[in-house]
């Protein structure tokens, strides 16, 4: 049996033009080795798998190469480029920095570079890891570095470029290398994937690319992984089986549920994912990233922000339309939130739980918000049709021409109209009614005495329910500040209904400023701005449908607290009260007195 080589190592890229993703770098090797502009010392920096030393390699041999190519490409064939494809080459030398990392290396090395190259005419040094070197050593390395010889090149690599010394950062020529994007990526995958008669699926292509976080080694030694473990036939399902990677679908079917507001959907959902043995904090971090991807989605302009497959892009593209901008905006804040408290928290599967369904009652929130009912007066809502029923068992039945009003308990009408700001009416123990009057709900008579019952609050609320909706456009409406203050000035009225008296003398000792979308409120201590964070949330999702504007955002601004003035001396108490009667000074003076 043959011995295996890993796709990492048996297409690695010999020319500039193979190297993926890195024109900007390439581009510049190339323009300086036809131009003759070499620089004594490279500095290759980026993270890890993206062809640093891949790079290195090529200029090195590019360089010694005695045939040249018109575009500056090594030409593969000649004694040099050989002799350095079989590593025997006795003028490319590299050097691991993480295991040579003293002086005494470093010293080494130097007496190594006075010596000339015996074949082509440079000399190169390729040293990896180069942030491994002790202090000690870099600064023995200074001076060679600074001065080579002409025919000595120094090609340095490094993951962390903050760890080197500035003084031998000024000595090199630097260049950053990119992440690979996952486009790049998948397309140089296919390509290996096609070379070894692999079958694969574009979606699964992608996903190892976006696995890889922009390292191309680490995508093709998954690859290799689950190459072996589909028998090379590479499908979307096998890739997230052996990489155990959160499907798509489950998101898909989870905002679908949201939408929905099933509730007991969500929650089967995100059990499914537990049992499969996922991380909720994963959960809701994957949950945060499709949210941001359904807005992304939501104007064509920057659809092509999305680094997924086309047939993801379009389930993402149809589901984007089908939810409306303001409830993923809100569900998008209500996710990084429990992102940020899931670490904290005690109780992990609750907070995302909690999160779940804050999700799945968000679009009756913002239902409510648009017609301006706070929460107290939906929990009103819900208890007025009890008290009405109260009230109907009490009618008699209509027989005569006359009958008695209709008792209401005055505990329930007090406690329930005082709630909802409505003046509570008197209620007199008897009224007369005039025959052949009609009532609205009690039978074909009316009271002479109009008295406003729950029934009438009941539909004047159900009135308010029945206005428009939220409309595709309405999104970023112009905000004018005297009609912000007055919504500002409503939800504050509501907040101090529903008891959250904290924020409410927030939002009402100072006014608050409006600088464009940003929303500035004056806080005068850490506790009413932590009250402030907490109720930012329910603010915004209030005032960004009211307002019909979706980018507003809100900041607080905790104010300098007066400097306390210090007490006057008795000096300075004499002096202010000589200045306002100055006869005290000439009874001073008269009995020549003293101050203590």
């Amino acid at each position: 049996m043959d011995n295996f080589i890993v796709s990492a190592r048996k297409y690695r890229p010999v020319t500039f033009d193979s190297v993926v993703g890195q024109q900007h770098v390439t581009n510049t090797l190339k323009n300086a080795i036809h131009n003759n502009q070499l620089a004594q010392a490279f500095l290759f920096c980026g993270p890890r798998g993206v062809g640093k030393t891949t790079c290195a390699r090529i200029l090195a041999k590019t360089i010694n190469c005695e045939n040249i190519s018109a575009s500056s490409e090594a030409c593969g064939t000649c004694e040099s480029c050989k002799s350095f494809q079989n590593g025997a080459s006795f003028s490319i030398h590299e050097l691991d920095a993480a295991s040579n990392n003293s002086v005494e290396d470093i010293r080494s090395l130097i007496e190594q570079v006075r010596i000339p190259p015996q074949v082509g005419k440079y000399k190169i040094y390729i040293i990896d890891e180069v942030h491994m070197l002790s202090q000690a050593a870099f600064n023995a390395f200074l001076k060679t570095l600074e001065e080579p010889p002409a025919y000595a090149i120094f090609i340095l690599a490094t993951t962390e470029k903050h760890k080197i010394l500035p003084t031998i950062l000024s000595r090199c020529q630097i260049f950053d290398f990119n992440r690979i994007k996952v486009e790049d990526m998948a397309g140089h995958l296919a390509t290996i994937a096609q070379k070894e008669s692999i079958s694969y699926e574009e979606d699964g292509l992608h996903i190892i690319a976006q696995k890889a976080d922009g390292g191309l080694r680490d995508a093709l030694s998954m690859f290799d992984q689950i190459a072996s473990f589909s028998n090379k036939q590479i499908t979307y399902q096998a890739v997230i089986d052996n990489l155990n990677i959160l499907d798509y679908d489950y998101y898909f079917q989870l905002m679908a549920a949201v939408a929905e507001e099933n509730a007991a959907d969500t929650l089967l959902i995100f059990d499914n994912i537990l049992n499969r043995g996922f991380d909720g904090g994963h959960f809701i971090a994957g949950l945060s990233s499709h949210l941001r991807n359904l807005l992304v989605t939501k104007d064509p302009k920057t659809l092509q922000l999305l680094e997924v497959s086309d047939n993801i892009k379009r389930r993402y593209l149809d589901q984007s339309q089908k939810i409306n901008t303001g409830l993923l905006l809100s569900a998008l804040n209500i996710a990084n939130q429990c992102e940020v408290n899931y670490r904290t928290s005690k109780n992990h599967r609750l907070q995302v739980e909690l999160t779940l369904l804050k999700l799945c009652h968000l679009s009756s929130a913002i239902k409510l918000g648009t017609n301006g009912i706070s929460a107290s007066s939906a929990e009103l809502k819900k208890k007025l049709p009890e008290s009405v029923k109260v009230a109907e068992s009490n009618a008699p039945n209509i027989t005569n021409n006359t009958i008695p009003s209709p008792v209401v308990p005055s505990t329930v009408a007090s406690s329930a109209i005082t709630a909802n700001n409505v003046p509570a009416p008197s209620v007199p123990s008897s009224t007369a009614v005039k025959s052949g009057t009609p009532v609205k709900g009690w039978g074909s008579y009316k009271p002479s005495t109009t008295i406003p019952s729950l029934n009438t609050v009941f539909e004047e609320k159900a009135l308010e329910e029945d206005e428009e909706e939220l409309v595709k456009g309405d999104e970023f409406l112009e905000i004018t500040f005297n009609g912000f203050l007055e919504k500002w000035n409503v939800l504050a009225e509501n907040l101090k209904v529903g008891n959250r008296i904290t924020l409410y003398t927030i939002m009402t000792t100072s006014q608050p400023r409006l600088n464009g979308n940003l929303i500035e409120v004056d806080v005068e201590n850490a506790v009413q701005m932590d009250q402030l964070r907490e109720g930012k949330i329910d603010i915004l999702n209030y005032l960004r449908v009211a307002l019909r504007n979706f980018s507003l955002d809100l900041e607080g601004i905790q104010i300098e607290q007066s400097k306390i003035r210090k007490p006057y001396t008795s000096q300075e108490k004499y002096q202010v009260m000589a200045t306002k009667n100055p006869a005290l000074e000439t009874l001073r003076k008269t009995f020549n007195l003293g101050l203590s």
